[in-house]
């Protein structure tokens, strides 16, 4: 090997070191960041600050199986006891009454600093005597059971007023004291995480925790007959990445087993094979170097699609060993390295329309493929000659020879059934235009249909916060907040009234303004006020005032209460209601206040319009999650639509520059057009849910085919090129074909999509090829 051949070389062995530093220090992820967009609206940036922050990814459900209803609420009890001690919860809930006695404590000591009924006029003779009043007629209700121990402390009902804050909305049923499933047959805790649910690390050991804990609780309790259920945001996360991580792993060594054992079989060298992998292994190093720089960190899905890259990249090195045996290394330069060359050059121009995708996981997978691409080709072009030596001897069986030749010549005869095919395909596809893509996120979602049904069964049981539709409002401090929230409400209980949404969650609920807190205090009228006062009040009702000194006591404490502050809350087990509803984030605060539609089922819902039309001008959005979601996937797709538009266009002119022939294009893209149509037809006539990695996949079919196209337009092939396009097929085909077994969507899509496609370009472009048969 002369210094000019060792340069090359060299060049490779450094940048592969430094490469393997780069890729070392490389921050690998495999969270649904994937789907989110890179630049979100404003009402796109709340959905992702709720699915990274928000207290809904947060919550983690739990239900316990098995046994009698008493046993049940035991292990529930024994299991809150043990998880409301470690670190990693924020709050442990099972409905039990001593988990609610700290909150109604802390809520009847700063009750008339927290509600919003606590006005001049509530304290006004007429005010006085209305509350009162309604007060006894509450104690003949349920409600009155509640009400009753407190009258001579809170005979306005402040406390009530706020506990049915607290418990707005729909409620579990509750069995032996704690909750319960509707058909009682489980019992039922929600616990909130302290780690985000962006922080799957920390959602991970949370999980770990509750299992762990459920298994002392039963130790404890000696009931070793009930089971444990969970569900949630987080341990669909942690679920999702160790699908990822363990497909990933499994589908490339399949895919590397499967290449290496065709490459032996092909070379019969086991140098040539190892050899061979060396563009493979450079391209894949590459891409995630270029990815982890580009972006900061490297998605598993990424990576996966890394598998496929195999079976692309080791194509240049089956071209170049299998071409060159016979003529030479000159010779293939000369003679196919620019098909080869011009080839890749499709395959760049394809790949790289998804690095303009606004979408991070599609432009990650352009950027990774388009690098190792590249870098698979220059390592064949330049670093394998000097490795490989000047004789290569790849034996091609003149009996396989002779069999692609005929089977070649054979082909022409398909042309028109496969006109007529497509034909039928594209009517097909025409006809089905309006149904053919499925317009909603959830088909890239990983979680199974036996997790989504456990989660809506326990969701349902539980009665866990819908935060479908969110007012939200912004401000830079959280006294601001605040009373922004204070005024939206205010904007907002008009339309409860009505009737025309359910209710609304506050974090000024619970930590109302300091303005709003000094307003109620100084409502509050001095004991030697308030004393007369409450005699005429009471002068027509059934309580005496002689009764309710403790209540005139209270009042007057109350005006010398120092302002309620957020530390306060600590304890009581409101910090998480308040946390939740309040974020606070790089630019400012925010406050959330979910809505709650006015009926009640799965198809309840609220009119936006009005709504909207009632929040105009106060400042405040209002996000329809579930909308922002569609709208989001509807702009991925629309997204997928141009970029594949583009990168074909791109093809295209790549190809009419290069051949200088209208017609040879035609001769060229004609298989591959049909290739898609084809492929794409059959998906969904075989009941596949086609979504935007199937129309992804369907410009990958292009960029990858036009390899196979490009050898069949001009010159004659000889036995050693047809073997060599036979084998680099039957790598690619191996390379994404493997990926259709993956069970993560996104991977699926590509694979059932590219390999069959691949494979139908290589045939196809035999059928139309102009020129054919042995040189």
């Amino acid at each position: 090997m002369n210094a000019r051949a060792w340069r090359p070389l060299l060049l490779w062995l450094l940048a592969m070191l430094a490469g393997a530093a780069v890729a070392w220090h490389s921050r690998f992820s495999a969270d649904m960041s994937f789907f989110l967009p890179a630049r979100p609206t404003v009402e796109q940036q709340v959905l992702v600050d709720q699915l990274k922050e928000g207290a809904v990814s947060r919550l983690l459900m739990l239900a316990i199986e098995g046994g009698s209803a008493g046993e049940r609420a035991t292990l529930s009890r024994a299991l809150r006891q043990h998880l409301a001690a470690r670190s990693d919860f924020a709050s442990v809930q099972n409905g039990e009454a001593g988990s609610e006695g700290a909150a109604r404590d802390f809520l009847l000591a700063h009750r008339y600093q927290l509600s919003p009924a606590v006005t001049p006029a509530r304290f006004s003779v007429d005010g006085l005597r209305a509350a009162i009043a309604n007060s006894i007629d509450l104690l003949a209700s349920p409600a009155g059971l509640m009400l009753k121990p407190y009258l001579t402390r809170d005979p306005t009902g402040e406390l009530v007023e706020l506990l049915g804050g607290l418990n707005a909305g729909a409620q579990p049923d509750v069995v032996d004291g704690v909750w319960a499933s509707h058909d009682g047959e489980r019992a039922l805790l929600l616990a909130q995480t302290r780690a985000l649910g962006s922080d799957t690390d920390g959602q991970e050991r949370a999980i770990a925790e509750v299992r762990a804990q459920f298994a002392a609780a039963v130790r404890d309790t000696g009931l070793g007959r009930l089971r444990l259920e969970l569900s949630g945001p987080g341990l669909f996360a942690v679920k999702a990445r160790a699908t990822i991580r363990d497909e990933v792993t499994r589908l490339s060594l399949i895919s590397l087993t499967a290449i290496v054992a065709v490459l032996v079989f092909v070379y019969r060298s086991p140098r040539l094979v190892l050899l061979g992998l060396l563009p493979v292994a450079s391209g894949a190093l590459a891409g995630v170097v270029v990815v982890s720089l580009a972006y900061g960190t490297v998605f598993g899905i990424t990576v996966g699609f890394g598998s496929a890259l195999i079976g692309e990249a080791v194509d240049y090195g089956i071209y170049y060993f299998v071409q060159s045996g016979r003529r030479g290394l000159a010779s293939w330069r000369r003679r196919f390295w620019p098909t080869v060359r011009l080839g890749v050059l499709t395959s760049v121009f394809g790949f790289g329309a998804l690095v303009f995708s606004g979408f991070p996981g599609l432009a990650q997978l352009g950027l990774y493929a388009l690098t190792g691409v590249v870098t698979a080709a220059l390592v064949t072009r330049f670093v394998l000659p000097p490795l490989a030596g000047e004789r290569i001897d790849v034996a091609v069986p003149e009996r396989a020879g002779a069999v692609l030749a005929a089977g070649l010549r054979r082909m022409h005869a398909l042309r028109w059934p496969v006109i007529g095919l497509a034909l039928a395909a594209g009517a097909y596809l025409v006809a089905q235009r309006d149904t053919l893509w499925l317009p909603d996120l959830s088909v890239l979602s990983t979680v199974s249909a036996e997790d989504a049904a456990r989660d809506a069964r326990l969701r349902a049981d539980i009665a866990a916060p819908d935060a479908r539709y969110l007012a939200v409002v912004t401000a830079p401090d959280r006294e601001a907040v605040l009373q922004a929230a204070e005024r939206a409400g205010a904007r907002l209980e008009p339309l409860v009234a009505d009737g025309v949404i359910g209710g609304y969650d506050s974090p000024a609920r619970f930590l109302p303004s300091r303005a709003a807190q000094a307003a109620r205090r100084a409502s509050l009228p001095p004991a030697d006020t308030l004393r007369p006062r409450l005699q005429a009040a009471l002068a027509d009702l059934p309580l005496s005032a002689d009764k309710l000194a403790p209540f005139i006591a209270d009042v007057e404490a109350a005006r010398r209460q120092p302002a309620l502050d957020h530390h306060d809350l600590e304890g009581s087990g409101l910090a998480l209601a308040v946390d939740s509803l309040l974020l606070h984030g790089p630019r400012g605060w925010s406050a959330l206040l979910p809505l709650r539609p006015a009926g009640t089922g799965d198809g309840a819902d609220i009119p936006v319009a009005r709504v909207r039309a009632a929040l105009a001008g106060s400042g405040v959005l209002l996000v329809d999650m579930k909308g922002e979601f569609d709208a989001l996937y509807g702009d991925y797709l629309h997204q997928a639509v141009v970029l594949s538009a583009a990168g074909f266009v791109a093809i295209a002119g790549l190809l009419l520059v290069a051949l200088r022939s209208p017609r040879r294009l035609a001769g060229v893209l004609l298989p591959l057009v049909l290739a898609v149509m084809l492929v794409i037809a059959a998906l969904h006539l075989a009941g596949e849910r086609l979504h935007l990695l199937h129309l992804v996949g369907m410009l990958l079919i292009v960029a990858v085919g036009s390899n196979y196209a490009l050898f069949f337009d001009g010159s004659a092939l000889d036995s050693a090129t047809l073997m060599s396009m036979a084998v680099a097929a039957t790598t690619t085909v191996i390379g994404f074909g493997t990926l259709g077994l993956s069970s993560v969507p996104v991977l699926h899509a590509i694979g059932v999509t590219v390999g069959p496609g691949a494979l139908l370009a290589l045939l196809l472009s035999a059928v139309f090829a102009r020129r054919a048969g042995p040189a």
